[in-house]
């Protein structure tokens, strides 16, 4: 690549940012990344009526937390700023004139009511309206009337809208990296609106304006956006603009059926679609964050949605996707959004953290159960963490796992209870006797002097072990048994066995 990568993620502050959206600007960071170039982050609020408070602050969180903050944007190394398109307005009427004057756009003054008839009429004659090559000289525009009638009208204060005017009877043949060589024809295009009534650009032609301006190589976005590649490339045509290259990426598809994944699937399956959890005052959309993945967890399963670098290599680092990404090796086909799979992903990032770090993140729980952390050993409680985490997905998990360790069980599970025979009473204080005798109270040493008990008297192993666990813990789960009994004590193991023999 002769010219620096410069690639941009640039979403519309409406609200919270899809995990699709994130996917995009993931891809854009580590192609940057891997390229030794810049990703940047542009704010297109140019539709003021969709703009909701918040949702820029969110976006711009949500890219901290996941680490892949931009390198430009508002307030941060505006090199080609501003980074707000609403505050580079004054920009675009230059460019939208520069295409008139070119030849490469038109006025057209009619109405919504007029346009509205014409697609009536189409309808009707069962034909689809569209406002292009063959209906624009019939038009109200200034392909029809005088240059002196058009600023005579622009001039009174009557509306109008400055249209693309698209080329007749050519086959645009455009390159994508990851779709490979894709054919338009431009009579089956229609002409955009480029400028609007209220003095503001659309989408196409501030997008074009600002990825020329701020010198963007490479423009990474959602397939939703082929559709618009023809007249982004004829744009650069009409400007006279070097234009990127683009790849579009395939769509997030919902883990069951056909179509783009929403949070309606979210809703109903009982998974996260945002990055962060978003309030409104209809409710509270839950967000990754919120709901326990670590921000690594989430990017490397993104980054596994559409993309693999041909091997069967499943975790990754932020630095080893960088390293090996590829968008040659972004698929074209949508990729199936599996919410098992992101639990898994949850999960082994979960064995990767110390047993130290885990024992703060389960803190808090602790402390919402009523104990006071102070209180505790905490070695103990690393200690916990460390028997309990595997089986876990999140932190949230620990408490489900681990509250035995806490609080004597309150009842206890039927089909477990099932191994409490007529003799086992018997059996249990005799094993309270064996361990009122043990001075060192460790795992290893109560496991010796309780297997030696039962092998001197000949007890059967399930007579005893099966019954003890179900006095400590409530039902025949959890790590090591003698681990489990170090850790809460003998008093508290005895008081567990005495209760267990009246309860049951």
């Amino acid at each position: 690549m002769s010219k620096q990568v410069r690639v941009r993620f640039a979403p519309s502050p409406t609200g919270p940012l899809h995990i699709g959206g994130v996917r995009t600007a993931l891809f854009n960071y580590l192609f940057a990344k891997k390229n030794n170039g810049v990703f940047y982050l542009r704010i297109e609020d140019t539709d003021q009526n969709r703009f909701v408070p918040g949702a820029e602050a969110y976006i711009m969180e949500a890219l901290d937390w996941l680490g892949i903050a931009p390198s430009e944007t508002v307030g941060k190394n505006e090199k080609f700023g501003p980074y707000r398109q609403s505050e580079r307005k004054h920009l675009y009427k230059q460019y939208a004139d520069q295409l008139i004057n070119s030849g490469w756009a038109y006025y057209a003054f009619d109405t919504a009511e007029t346009l509205d008839a014409h697609r009536k009429q189409h309808e009707a004659e069962g034909k689809t309206f569209i406002y292009n090559w063959h209906n624009r000289e019939k038009l109200d525009t200034s392909l029809v009337i005088s240059k002196e009638e058009t600023e005579k009208r622009i001039a009174a204060g009557e509306d109008y809208v400055i249209r693309f005017k698209t080329p007749i009877n050519e086959t645009l043949h455009l390159h994508d990296i990851i779709r490979g060589d894709i054919k338009f024809e431009t009579n089956l295009l229609d002409d955009k609106v480029l400028f609007k009534s209220d003095g503001m650009p659309t989408y196409h032609l501030a997008n074009i304006v600002d990825d020329h301006l701020m010198e963007t190589s490479h423009v990474i976005r959602g397939e939703e956006w082929l559709p618009s590649m023809p007249l982004h490339s004829l744009l650069y045509k009409a400007f006279g603009w070097e234009a990127p290259e683009f790849a579009h990426l395939p769509l997030i598809l919902k883990p069951i059926g056909n179509g783009k994944l929403s949070k309606r699937d979210g809703d109903k399956m009982g998974f996260p679609v945002f990055p962060l959890e978003w309030k409104t005052e209809e409710g509270i959309s839950s967000g990754y964050r919120e709901n326990g993945f670590f921000p690594e967890a989430v990017v490397n399963f993104l980054a596994l949605l559409g993309w693999n670098d041909g091997t069967d290599q499943e975790i990754f680092s932020l630095e080893e996707l960088a390293e090996k990404f590829d968008l040659n090796r972004v698929h074209k086909a949508g990729a199936k959004f599996d919410p098992e799979k992101n639990k898994w992903f949850n999960h082994q990032y979960l064995q990767k953290q110390s047993d130290e770090s885990l024992a703060k993140a389960f803190a808090p729980t602790l402390g919402e159960k009523g104990f006071d952390v102070y209180d505790l050993n905490w070695d103990n409680i690393i200690r916990i963490v460390s028997l309990i985490k595997e089986r876990a997905n999140f932190v949230f998990d620990f408490w489900q796992l681990a509250d035995y360790f806490f609080v004597a069980p309150i009842s206890y599970d039927e089909k477990a209870a099932k191994n409490w025979k007529e003799e086992t009473p018997n059996l249990m204080q005799q094993l309270i006797s064996v361990l009122e005798n043990i001075g060192d109270f460790t795992s290893i040493n109560i496991e010796t002097i309780v297997k030696d008990w039962m092998t001197k008297n000949e007890i059967g192993m399930g007579k005893v072990m099966q019954p003890f666990r179900l006095s400590l813990v409530g039902a025949l789960k959890g790590p090591h048994l003698f681990d489990i009994v170090e850790l809460i004590g003998k008093d508290e193991t005895i008081k567990r066995l005495e209760k267990a023999i009246a309860s049951l």
